[in-house]
């Protein structure tokens, strides 16, 4: 009797091969379910941080109505499109700039598109006026809801052919010019309890671009600047938004400062500025940099090529920066004597820059009014200054 129970226990209790087998198949099935499990929980976590932090910035949804917009650099090319897409979704606009010619023409425009357009001439290197000039706006409006800081001057050229005064005067408008607006502006904002700041870098501010070093350094620093003025300010209900755009036909590249071999240095430049393959249209650019800073975002990198070479930076930055030595052997090599006089892109102009391929930046150019400016005067005012009074046109 015992013997018999013995056996069939022994027969229906399974091989301890196919025991062991279920065990592992079990013990592999609670393993899939809790990476399962942390996935789920980690997405729904991403997605509570999401809508928390889109509260916290909180967005003026859509609306830019009976708002006050002051634009730093605003009389032309990207400034005086984004001066206009404000304007057209109903904000009230503040610009400046050095050339009075230029905000004249930028405001006949933008009036004659019915835009509330306000604006002063101002040396925006220059601390005094610009603090002045932020007084002004607000005295004039009452208030000021968004800072646009546009200022901005390129200068092309080998390394070998620069100046230290020309990273200076460079630095002075690309960097200072924003630092200045900003802290002029800050008080108003903190005693308002928020408003908005947009700063306009490039992705030349995230990967030191050859023959562009005062411009990249300038642009570095204003990088720096933006992001950390967005972890602080935050807290008091300012959103900074950090702008970072590649090449855009804005028609700018004309009142580019060009060093080096003038006529060779400004042709590469000019192409790569206009061509469809490397440059994004400068109004979908302001479209898209408008609603940005609507909805109050940390951070938009303009143009697939832009956020192609910033990740391949971010993820490889030795590699990325042979790659730009490499590039930087194709391109015009320092004159070794008179270099360091500029030319401005429309004296620098050959048959090539004038031709059909540079034809997209050459309309740019003509609607975005840049062509008023005047060939030779940007040179002067960046080294000497403007002296001319913060006033009305």
């Amino acid at each position: 009797m015992v013997y018999q129970i013995a056996r069939r226990t022994r027969q229906s209790r399974p091989p301890a091969r196919g025991r062991i087998a279920k065990a592992g198949t079990d013990a592999g099935t609670d393993a899939g379910m809790n990476r399962t499990l942390i996935v789920a929980g980690g997405a729904a976590a991403l997605l509570v941080l999401r809508g928390a932090v889109r509260f916290m910035r909180g967005s003026w949804r859509g609306s830019l109505r009976e708002k006050v917009v002051l634009i730093a650099g605003g009389s032309r090319g990207l400034g005086f499109l984004l001066a206009r897409e404000f304007g057209r979704r109903g904000a009230r606009v503040a610009i400046c700039a050095r050339d009075r010619h230029e905000l004249e023409e930028a405001k006949r425009q933008l009036a004659q598109d019915g835009i509330e357009v306000y604006a002063l001439t101002c040396d925006l290197s220059r601390r005094e006026q610009v603090e002045r000039m932020v007084r002004t706006v607000v005295e004039r409006f009452g208030h000021v809801d968004v800072l646009v800081n546009n200022a901005s001057v390129i200068a092309a050229g080998p390394l070998l052919d620069q100046r230290v005064e020309d990273f200076e005067q460079v630095m002075a408008v690309n960097f200072f010019s924003g630092l200045y607006a900003t802290m002029a502006l800050l008080p108003h904002l903190l005693a308002r309890g928020g408003g908005r700041i947009v700063n306009i870098t490039s992705i030349g501010g995230k990967i030191a671009v050859p023959h562009l070093l005062t411009y990249s350094s300038a642009k570095f620093a204003a990088v720096g600047l933006s992001e950390g003025m967005r972890a602080e300010l935050a807290r008091y209900g300012i959103r900074v938004t950090t702008v970072a755009p590649g090449l855009m036909r804005t028609g700018s590249y004309l009142n580019t400062l060009i060093q080096g071999n003038h006529q060779t240095e400004f042709t590469w430049f000019a192409l790569a500025d206009s061509l469809p393959i490397t440059s994004m249209s400068a109004r979908r650019a302001a479209r898209q940099i408008v609603r940005a800073a609507v909805r109050g975002d940390a951070e938009i990198v303009l143009t697939w090529q832009a956020r192609a070479v910033a990740l391949l930076h971010g993820v490889f930055p030795g590699l990325m920066t042979d790659i730009l030595a490499l590039v930087n052997r194709m391109l015009p090599g320092p004159t070794g004597r008179g270099g360091e006089a500029r030319a401005s892109g429309v004296a620098s102009q050959t048959p090539l820059t004038q031709s059909f391929l540079t034809g997209l930046s050459q309309r740019a150019a003509a609607a975005n009014n840049e062509l008023s400016a005047t060939p030779g005067r940007l040179d002067a005012e960046l080294a000497q200054g403007v002296d001319e009074p913060v006033r009305p046109v």
